[in-house]
């Protein structure tokens, strides 16, 4: 009988990408969790370069009481392939702020995916940069996408084209996962799923408002009304430029 030389088993290997640049950009006042959740996910995609991009090095004070130092000025950022706009209250100011729109246009110009989360997506919007797609953002601003010539998907994450904008805040998590995905294949994404442990099962019922408390759902709005009021009034000024 002839021997058989034995066989040495092979290690599954997980493909990396150098070349790959995302930058999630910053900016006063920015939701923390918008960008630090898909920070965390970006940041386990193997051999890719991942930046966050502010105007200047500056420290960033963020909603929730952490400051975010910026890795990467506008004016030194190289052309990213995954352009991630955050949002949070603080992306009301920023709809007038000529700067960062300009960056926003020219970053997107190159990038493969152009893409958001939460109120980010009105960033999008006031660059010009969602006119004909399909996007979502958090529920309270979905309807104010119209504005600025989207389509309106109340949903976790929207695919349209290189276009992929997430829902409120924690659906970034979501969003980032199938952006890897896109870029690397599943196996990584569930790779890095794993990983973060990310197995939700909320304590409560009152994620959304189809799903929360009618009196929960009335606090919320009441609470928050004279923002929303000053909000939608930015975002028609916004679209108004935009249009022009």
């Amino acid at each position: 009988m002839t021997p058989t030389t034995p066989t040495t088993p092979t290690t599954p290997t997980t493909p990396t990408t150098p070349d790959l640049r995302i930058g999630l950009l910053v900016f006063p006042n920015v939701t923390q969790l918008d960008l630090t959740g898909p920070l965390q996910v970006f940041a386990g995609v193997p051999g890719a370069s991942v930046h966050v991009v502010g105007k200047t090095l500056e420290p960033v004070l963020t909603d929730a009481v952490i400051s975010l130092t910026p890795t990467v000025a506008f004016a030194d950022c190289p052309q990213l392939d995954v352009l991630c706009v955050p949002g949070g209250h603080g992306v009301d100011l920023v709809l007038d702020d000529a700067e960062t729109l300009d960056f926003v246009r020219a970053q997107a110009g190159g990038a493969r995916y152009v893409t958001s989360v939460c109120t980010g997506a009105l960033l999008l919007g006031a660059a010009g940069l969602l006119q004909g797609y399909r996007a979502t953002t958090h529920w309270s601003a979905l309807e104010l996408l119209g504005e600025f010539g989207a389509t309106p998907e109340r949903t976790r994450v929207c695919r349209d084209r290189d276009r992929i904008t997430g829902g409120g805040v924690t659906a970034g998590i979501d969003f980032a996962l199938t952006v890897v995905a896109e870029l690397c294949g599943r196996e990584v994404a569930e790779r890095i799923q794993l990983h973060l442990e990310y197995d939700p099962h909320p304590p409560f019922s009152a994620g959304s408002p189809s799903s929360a408390p009618a009196a929960v759902l009335e606090a919320f709005r009441a609470a928050g009304a004279a923002h929303q009021a000053d909000r939608e009034e930015r975002v028609r000024r916004a679209a108004a430029r935009m249009r022009a």
